[in-house]
């Protein structure tokens, strides 16, 4: 994390969704003369009911452990969805902060992995690739043990034209690694990939700075394969254990069926 997250996460938070939310949208008369972004700190006292100098102490790092009724307040006020209020409410100092394990496949993964005939890999929780199988190398190279995917979606030059929406997708990809890692600030793995992002990376430390939070669940993605053209995938994740099964497969009797089936025979 950077030093403003790892030492005042709950601040950092509230600061950068505060901006986020217009004057209009909170019912408060903007005014000629504003020059701030989002809501001012007395707004969003206001609007959640609490003193303006304890929210200010919120922001500042001076109280780190509000109650839940006024976190509710607050999500309220600065228009959080479910998963960016769990990811608030667990912003506090009373959350223990575990050392985190490096992480392992198990070989039955590894079994299942070889027999399934869709691209499928393990994804651990940092977005690292920690196995694959052939098909899953024939659509992407990026999907190689060893790789991880954020790193590759924002440095790789290749990642923007294999992605239909880039934009959408280093967006998506930015938040979900932001939920995971909201308490990740004894991860030593998640630290080293903000910081090398952090330095590499003016898209990350733009969308890094936003604070945006995001499940990154199953749907429909379409990629641009450089042998076989577009191809519409279906993307399923599992939970298995401390790791996740990543399947992508395309719906049966599509255009997109029939390009899988040739890059599984070039694979082969």
């Amino acid at each position: 994390m950077s030093a403003d997250d790892a030492s005042n996460r709950l601040g950092a938070y509230l600061r950068a969704r505060r901006e986020l939310v217009t004057p209009e949208r909170a019912g408060i008369p903007a005014g000629a003369n504003r020059r701030v972004k989002g809501l001012r700190r007395e707004e969003v006292a206001l609007l959640a009911g609490i003193s303006p100098d304890y929210y200010l102490r919120l922001e500042r790092g001076r109280d780190r452990n509000p109650s839940p009724q006024v976190l509710e307040a607050l999500a309220r006020v600065l228009e959080l969805d479910d998963v960016e209020r769990d990811y608030l409410l667990g912003l506090t100092a009373a959350r223990p902060r575990p050392r985190r394990p490096p992480q392992r496949v198990p070989a039955r993964l590894r079994h299942l992995l070889a027999a399934v005939e869709v691209p499928a890999f393990i994804e651990g929780r940092s977005f690292d690739v920690l196995a694959s199988n052939p098909l899953a190398v024939a659509l992407s190279p990026r999907l190689r043990p060893g790789e991880n995917r954020l790193r590759s979606l924002l440095l790789d030059p290749e990642e923007r034209a294999f992605h239909q929406n880039w934009e959408a997708a280093t967006a998506g990809f930015v938040a979900a690694f932001r939920k995971t890692a909201g308490d990740g600030a004894n991860d030593a793995r998640m630290v080293e990939l903000v910081g090398e992002l952090s330095l590499a990376s003016e898209r990350f430390r733009r969308l890094w700075a936003r604070h945006d939070v995001r499940e990154l669940e199953g749907g429909s993605i379409t990629v641009n394969h450089p042998v076989v053209g577009a191809l519409r995938l279906n993307r399923d994740k599992l939970p298995v254990g401390e790791v996740l099964l990543v399947l992508y497969y395309p719906d049966e009797g599509s255009g997109s069926a029939e390009k899988l089936r040739l890059l599984a025979s070039l694979a082969v």
